[in-house]
């Protein structure tokens, strides 16, 4: 039976190639692409954590063995470790470390499927919450995700999209008031809001918006559709966001870490 307040959980597509990015991603999914010495899922993941939703699902696609074995070695790369070789259990970490609780589920979901095919294929993995999240792997926010959460319950819609103020190139939307009421992926002009990601939904859309077929993308058939049934709110996000589609867009933001200037570290550094 469904929980009255089941967990949320935060579906990351991971499936993607930084096609644009040349060298750094060559033989990396996009969101293994590095800021600072953590890849961009991990700093996406922590923003979530940092407001206790630490359950993820990770779709995953275009060599996603690099992504399952950053998480199966997590302890190990950035522990201090002591070995006894000959030892079946022969690893010892020192170091604790804060990503300890999470849950990570890394779902096979195609290697060429297509954002809302990468969802469908997860589902058995949402059924027991009501509410998920939903972000690409390639984009970090300062964003207040109890703001985002809280806003998304109150609307009583089943899907709230986090609108935000791009630096040009991206699909915008038209509002009025907090209801999407058209939704261009990619415009001529961008003035508007842009789909930042950080989306939360009704697990009940996987049924009604979702459908088998890789083909099926998110942005186009699904919101779309949701759009046309005036089930599609938006969050606003004022603040930082900013994602990596060039080499000179992963150069501002590792520039940022290494600066101590990141917007979207919301976390405390357990140092």
């Amino acid at each position: 039976g469904m929980k009255k307040n089941g967990k949320i959980k935060v579906v990351i597509l991971c499936g993607g190639r930084g096609t644009r990015l040349g060298n750094e991603t060559d033989s990396k999914p996009k969101p293994m692409i590095e800021i600072g010495n953590r890849p961009m899922l991990w700093h996406i993941m922590k923003i979530y954590a940092h407001y206790g939703l630490n359950d993820f699902i990770l779709c995953l696609g275009y060599q996603g063995w690099i992504i399952k074995e950053f998480f199966l070695n997590y302890v190990a790369k950035i522990s201090d470790v002591s070995l006894q070789l000959g030892d079946k259990n022969f690893a010892t970490y020192h170091t604790s470390n804060d990503e300890a609780d999470w849950k990570i589920t890394l779902v096979e979901t195609g290697e060429a499927s297509q954002t809302g095919a990468r969802v469908w294929n997860a589902r058995k993995y949402l059924k027991d919450c009501d509410i998920f999240s939903l972000t690409y792997g390639d984009g970090v926010a300062n964003i207040d995700i109890a703001a985002l959460l809280d806003t998304h319950k109150k609307s009583g819609l089943a899907g709230t999209i986090t609108g935000v103020h791009p630096t040009g190139r991206f699909g915008e939307m038209e509002i009025q008031g907090n209801l999407i009421s058209e939704f261009n992926e990619k415009p001529n002009v961008s003035m508007g809001l842009i789909n930042g990601g950080f989306m939360v939904f009704n697990s009940n859309v996987i049924n009604k918006y979702f459908k088998e077929g890789e083909d099926l993308i998110l942005e186009d058939e699904v919101l779309g559709k949701m759009v046309k049934d005036k089930q599609l709110g938006v969050y606003q996000h004022k603040g930082f966001w900013h994602c990596i589609d060039t080499p000179r867009e992963y150069s501002i933001l590792n520039e940022m870490w290494k600066n101590n200037k990141a917007p979207w570290r919301v976390w405390q550094e357990n140092v």
